[in-house]
């Protein structure tokens, strides 16, 4: 198969050559490329020459696998990289890199199309499936799938290899007709600064917070579920399972600091955003470490939360009409946050809460509507 582009309103699509030997070595010295793909690592010149004339160019004349440099319009200088490998039965894999200084433009999001809508054309590929694979924590190869309408399916274990070891997978599926847009919701995380607290999105730096807050004993007995012992491990694995929430659509989740900088404190949620039988509602979810309870932080970083669930999505906010928060029987911290930020009462369910020394406590339901807030 001879090369041919692709040509897009910000990007070009052609075939790497020669003369992008330099730049291409210039591109992968970037650590995120390192990290997330299958480039060697230190990357050298010679390794751009052989992916030019051993990896590419073979790929063309086989028609098993087509590289595409991702390029700007006007210069032709490379900026990225994008590939679908064929199977010979109508499925293909795409993957896809793009360079620092372009990340987050929607350059790469445009590529993609290009390239799937080419893999499925009657007059291009002719694919009736592409699939797409990254490693466990490459969120912005994720988003890019997410955006161009891919399935996900989970995570396979060990299913990639990079540099000779084994790593856990995520794996998504697109059909020819599939619709080219996202499947589900992906909630952003925006900070939130009040008097005292700031909400931000958690960092694997916060881990050593979550473990203090785990271990301790006040938590554990309203908390029944934590694993015991609680390692750092659990607690970085606990960080990542908040973005898969987001990326998932069912919820929105919060670490709560005392600036910008400092280490997290808390956590608030949103939970089941939308998701709950009554539409267009969510419940507020949070707990406070040992060292910031009793000083209003927890109250302040509700507020917040509530503030940013009835805004209206135009003025950045989610759009809620109701939200729902419960606490067990004796959790009077919990009340006091309910109550200052004037929830309702609405009902008890008896013996519904599970705590950590086995035994059960009434589960207290509140709610807040949009029309109260206003």
């Amino acid at each position: 198969m001879r090369p041919y582009q692709l040509r897009g309103d910000r990007v070009l699509l052609s075939a790497p050559t020669r003369d992008d030997i330099d730049r291409i070595t210039e591109l992968c010295q970037d650590a995120d490329i390192q990290t997330w793909t299958t480039v060697p690592s230190p990357y050298q010149r010679r390794d751009a020459h052989w992916f030019v004339h051993e990896h590419v160019t073979p790929g063309w004349e086989t028609g098993i696998e087509l590289t595409w440099a991702v390029r700007e319009p006007s210069d032709h200088i490379v900026i990225g990289m994008i590939s679908v490998h064929l199977d010979g039965s109508g499925s293909a894999e795409i993957g896809y890199w793009l360079g620092a200084p372009f990340r987050g433009s929607g350059r790469m999001v445009e590529a993609a199309r290009l390239v799937v809508d080419n893999a499925f054309a009657a007059d291009g590929l002719a694919l009736s499936r592409l699939v797409w694979r990254a490693e466990v924590g490459n969120w912005s190869s994720r988003r890019v799938a997410w955006k161009l309408g891919f399935r996900f399916h989970g995570v396979i274990r060990q299913d990639l290899v990079k540099r000779g070891e084994r790593q856990d997978g995520w794996l998504a599926t697109l059909l020819a007709d599939d619709p080219r847009e996202p499947a589900q919701r992906w909630f952003d995380v925006p900070t939130l600064e009040g008097t005292g607290v700031v909400l931000r999105r958690w960092r694997e730096s916060d881990a050593d917070a979550v473990v203090e807050a785990f271990t301790d004993p006040v938590t554990r007995h309203w908390l029944a579920d934590l694993a015991d012992p609680y390692t750092h491990e659990t607690a970085l694995g606990y960080i990542a399972n908040r973005e898969e929430y987001h990326a998932t659509g069912r919820g929105v989740h919060w670490a709560a600091a005392l600036d910008s900088d400092a280490p997290a404190v808390g956590s608030f949620s949103l939970m089941a955003v939308g998701d709950s039988p009554i539409r267009h509602s969510a419940e507020v979810g949070y707990w406070m470490a040992p060292s910031a309870r009793g000083r209003g932080f927890a109250t302040e970083a509700v507020r917040l939360i509530v503030r940013h669930a009835f805004i209206a999505p135009e003025d950045g906010g989610l759009g809620l009409r109701r939200l729902l928060l419960a606490h067990g029987s004796g959790n009077e911290a919990s009340r006091t946050v309910a109550v200052r930020n004037r929830f309702t009462p609405t009902g008890v369910e008896r013996a519904a809460e599970r705590l950590g020394d086995g035994t059960y406590a009434d589960l207290h339901w509140y709610d807040l509507l949009a029309t109260d807030f206003r």
